[in-house]
């Protein structure tokens, strides 16, 4: 299938079997024959995958270098992005030259900004193969790095020339790396579609996993397209996110994953709304039911004030204020400005309200 992204460069994603043998025959419209194509992977990814793509790519007449990384979140810091630079300068590239990002979401999103900010702009194609990355991180432009205080701190918007998701790429994700990408599969139910969201409820998405993927696009595809660059409605995109990236901080960047980070964010943001009426009373509950259903944790053992303090740097934060995305209802969601400190009385009154439920 291929979903059109009508930004200020558009572009498609194809989400397509077999793609990642054939991504040199789509690619091979967009650039001048002969042009370097440079593949950006972490060394997980690059042994699974790197020869086909090089193969397919040569074929297609380009000229392919790789720069391979470490893998882990751990290594999305822009120390690794300087060694992108080296690579792409001993090779000589120039603007008619390439990236291609080859794996989740952290080669996805240092790929794209050494891409961004080398020769003060090059094009990239994302080719993603994580769950996490098909369903959101390669769709949308956002690139980036963490600092050691906060994550995707430093970073720009460039949009990729095409992105191209082979969904037989997931079958040989670890169970953790696709329960990460579930996380994301379930925000999306949540904030714009509750069908979706039923069909979590009921077991019916894994195998339909296309689909699945091109319902998430789609809704993305909504968002970017109104909101480019991420100051409007578009932040609903990080329900869940403004808790989960401070869980993340708080354990350096290598204890919970983002995708489960989020699921637990996504909890705390429904357990918040119900205590403040904006939320249906019970989201937060079918929120848990599924997270366990895929085996995801609900729950962390940092104190409530803890994690407000690591949302200090929060990109959605203005002063005391913080714009927390919240749901009215799966499938519906708003955009709440909320006093910091009122935030956290309003937590301590939702999980007290809860320990009585249970």
């Amino acid at each position: 299938m291929k979903i059109s992204i009508h930004t200020d460069k558009p572009y498609d994603v194809l989400v397509e079997n077999g793609a990642l043998d054939r991504a040199g025959e789509y690619i091979r419209p967009l650039f001048q024959p002969g042009s370097q194509a440079m593949i950006i992977s972490e060394t997980n990814v690059f042994p699974l995958y790197g020869e086909r793509l090089t193969k397919s790519l040569a074929g297609a007449g380009f000229k392919v270098s790789s720069c391979v990384f470490e893998a882990g979140e751990p290594q999305k810091q822009l120390s690794t992005v300087m060694q992108m630079y080296e690579a792409m300068a001993e090779k000589g590239f120039t603007r008619s030259d390439f990236i291609v990002t080859l794996g989740g979401g952290v080669a996805g999103d240092m790929g794209g900004f050494a891409a961004a900010t080398f020769l003060r702009g090059i094009d990239f194609v994302q080719v993603p193969t994580s769950l996490l990355a098909q369903v959101d991180a390669s769709v949308g432009g956002k690139t980036g790095v963490d600092l050691p205080f906060g994550k995707n701190l430093v970073g720009a918007f460039h949009q990729p020339r095409m992105v191209i998701s082979d969904p037989e790429t997931l079958h040989t994700l670890p169970d953790e790396y696709f329960a990460d990408g579930m996380g994301e599969v379930i925000k999306y139910g949540c904030i714009m579609d509750a069908d979706l969201f039923g069909r979590l409820e009921r077991g019916e998405v894994i195998d339909r996993l296309e689909e699945t993927i091109c319902r998430c696009v789609e809704c993305k595809k909504i968002l970017v397209e109104e909101d480019t660059t991420d100051k409007g409605r578009r932040m609903i995109l990080n329900f869940g996110h403004t808790f989960g990236h401070a869980l993340e901080k708080l354990q350096n960047f290598s204890g919970l994953s983002h995708g489960l980070a989020v699921g637990i964010g996504m909890v705390m943001a429904a357990e918040v709304g119900e205590s403040l009426g904006v939320t249906a009373s019970g989201t937060a509950e079918r929120i848990r039911r599924v997270l366990k259903s895929y085996e995801m944790p609900t729950e962390t053992d940092f104190e409530f004030t803890q994690v407000m303090e690591a949302t200090a740097l929060d990109k959605k934060s203005f002063g005391k204020q913080l714009n927390l995305i919240l749901l009215k209802q799966i499938g519906d969601c708003v955009i709440h400005p909320i006093d910091r400190s009122y935030l956290v009385l309003r937590y301590k009154i939702a999980a007290e309200q809860a320990r009585r439920k249970q």
